[in-house]
């Protein structure tokens, strides 16, 4: 809790808006998607989406596989719960659906499906094919029954770890957007990142959750954007956005969202 504190403040500290903003692509992203009050329809179907879950009566059997849950003590789940507390938010799932709108993803990728909002937030629209995957078997099936509840047929569940699940994908397959929204553990955080590296093209944005987690997410993240291929990195204390844009000056940016 503390270490999370102190990590936010020190965001607050170096973090900017588009003000001071020298670089063209970063400015418009800043300016044309994260600040844009444009409405989406997709906002619509997401809240939606939101709401039958956080009415949701059914409670779940969660196996963790990841870094564990500061909520939650034990495995037994309330689905309306979940989506309070540890699925993707309403501001930031409409940041989601923004991004994939701004940089036209056909073709995405999701690491955690968890009971199913951050993917809606991907492919609600309709414009983005997602492949998502899940360890829980719980999650998993709660998500699908969702997925063909809003009559979502570009969503592809997978149920299995992301290690096994990686294995599975076409090694020739690139994606313009992965979401690794899982785990939060840095050193597995890494081993995604390499493994996953393969499956990018120029024009590719791997969005990382929870950069802040703990001081092993923090590690991972500075080692990320020292990477050689990776040109434009944004914090944005919740998520770190990852460019490998060649056409790039490498630069870090923290930007308030």
């Amino acid at each position: 809790m503390w270490f999370k504190a102190k990590a936010y403040l020190n965001f607050l500290w170096h973090s900017k808006n588009q003000h001071g903003i020298h670089s063209p692509f970063v400015y418009n992203l800043i300016t044309k998607c994260f600040y844009s009050n444009e409405p989406f329809e997709a906002y619509e179907l997401w809240d939606k989406a939101q709401k039958s879950v956080l009415k949701s009566k059914e409670v779940l059997k969660v196996e963790d596989f990841g870094a564990g849950s500061k909520i939650f003590k034990g495995n037994l789940r309330p689905v309306s719960k979940i989506a309070q507390h540890v699925s993707i938010s309403r501001k930031r799932a409409r940041l989601m659906s923004r991004l994939v709108d701004y940089l036209s993803v056909k073709n995405a990728l999701e690491l955690g499906t968890s009971i199913g909002l951050g993917s809606i937030s991907i492919a609600g629209s309709g414009r983005a094919r997602l492949t998502t995957i899940e360890a829980c078997p719980a999650t998993s099936a709660y998500a699908q029954s969702l997925f063909e509840k809003l009559k979502l047929t570009k969503i592809t569940g997978m149920n299995s770890s992301f290690a096994e699940g990686l294995t599975e994908l076409n090694p020739q397959e690139t994606f313009d957007l992965i979401f690794i929204d899982g785990h939060h553990d840095g050193g597995s955080t890494l081993t995604y990142f390499e493994n996953l590296l393969k499956h990018k093209h120029n024009d590719t944005l791997f969005i990382f959750d929870d950069i802040h987690w703990s001081p092993a997410m923090e590690m991972a993240w500075e080692k990320i954007k020292i990477h050689e291929e990776v040109q434009v990195t944004i914090d944005t204390f919740q998520w770190g956005l990852v460019f490998f844009r060649k056409e790039q000056v490498k630069q870090d940016f923290v930007i308030r969202v």
